[in-house]
């Protein structure tokens, strides 16, 4: 039995149910394997009060230190958090808080493996907490943390030795596999894991009778991603405003959303374009095989899991070069990858609406992205990990 202690600040709770949807799907996939045995330590960065009391952090105050989430003993444990330092102390804090937490999982639950899912700050934590504890590491890349906190000053350092460190460590896509390497970790230490989709609940729907159950008319594009900057969603409401009688909805939520409200006023194409808010993931599904095409127009990427919904659905997508796109738009029925540019966005819409792609085609495309692969592959790295430290 291979005793697994998951490690993850990306992790879903009661208070943002969206928040590392697919970390914990990709855990719970793990812990249902007939040889594995499985913790998670789900840690929540809280600022000092009088921040901590602030409406923002206060849902997460109040989650409870200890559950049992979906079958899963998970501790989610507060570490501290300056505002204003780059996260830069965020490992030395994360690590004064888990050592004697982790001592204590550890004398009822013997970890063969710490398997962090999240590279800053769980990747520098767990190498500091493997060594303590005697045990393997093993930190998986995503997008932003290596993007970002990969190329931050302050943090950057403690990410490159980190990944230098590990032994073993995992890439959602081999774009991002590269990206490490860039950052001088090993080659022969990184393995390419993908994401996995569920076939059964993203499938294709009668694409007419799912546009009329949201009161739509005419072409749908759906795009799908935080209100950031790094995901690119003025350019897709520019590019559907210059398409007459199409319709853009924009699932997700943040800090740009008083911009992209403005940018949308200014085109006056009212209900045309919509800001539907955070949506559950369990309703995307809805959006995702109503809509004519998927749209997105990310600066960076690591594999976006909306890529994959998407053509489970049965739905082409528009996406920039970012990360692994290559390695999802590698045929024709899958979609197109285009500049970050407004007119190309345009043109690659209106092109797949007036001509889509068989839907059965667009379907197949996805079906190589399976969580029972996604499940396999993840144990036997960890496995090897552990074989490798004994032996």
């Amino acid at each position: 039995m291979l005793r697994v202690l998951t490690l993850s600040t990306l992790f879903p709770d009661a208070s943002r149910p969206n928040f590392g949807v697919f970390v914990g799907r990709q855990t719970l996939g793990l812990a249902a394997h007939p040889d594995v045995d499985l913790r998670v330590v789900a840690p929540i960065g809280m600022p000092p009060r009088p921040l901590a009391r602030l409406p923002h952090y206060a849902s997460r105050a109040a989650l409870p230190e200890r559950e049992t989430w979906h079958g899963v003993e998970v501790w989610r444990p507060r570490f501290t958090i300056l505002h204003g330092t780059g996260g830069r102390f965020h490992v030395a804090a994360l690590v004064r808080r888990l050592k004697p937490l982790l001592a204590g999982i550890r004398r009822d639950f013997p970890f063969d493996v710490i398997n962090a899912e999240f590279f800053f700050p769980d990747g520098p934590a767990a190498i500091a907490l493997g060594r303590h504890f005697g045990v393997p590491v093993s930190i998986k890349a995503r997008g932003a943390d290596i993007h970002h906190w990969g190329r931050t000053t302050g943090t950057a350092a403690q990410v490159r030795r980190a990944g230098r460190q590990a032994d073993g460590l995992l890439a959602v896509s081999q774009a991002m596999r590269d990206d490490m390497i860039a950052l001088g970790m090993h080659a022969d230490t990184i393995r390419v894991h993908h994401t996995g989709v569920d076939l059964d609940r993203f499938v294709p729907a009668d694409r007419a009778a799912a546009k009329a159950a949201l009161g739509i008319a005419g072409p749908l594009v759906v795009s799908i991603g935080a209100l950031i900057p790094r995901k690119g969603h003025e350019v897709v409401v520019r590019a559907v405003a210059a398409l007459p009688g199409v319709t853009l909805l924009i699932a997700g939520e943040g800090p740009d959303r008083p911009a992209l409200e403005a940018e949308m006023a200014a085109h006056g194409v009212g209900a045309r374009l919509r800001l539907l808010g955070a949506v559950p993931h369990g309703e995307l599904q809805t959006l995702l095989a109503a809509a004519d095409v998927m749209a997105l127009c990310s600066e960076s990427e690591g594999l976006a899991n909306a890529w994959i919904e998407s053509l489970a659905c049965g739905t082409p997508i528009v996406v920039t070069g970012a990360g692994g796109a290559a390695e999802i738009v590698d045929r024709p029925c899958v979609g197109r990858i285009v500049p970050r540019d407004v007119m190309a966005f345009a043109n690659a819409i209106a092109g797949l609406i007036a001509d889509p792609p068989p839907r059965a085609a667009t379907r197949a495309a996805a079906e190589r992205f399976t969580w029972e692969a996604n499940s396999a592959g993840l144990y036997d790295h960890l496995a090897a990990l552990v074989a490798g430290r004994s032996g």
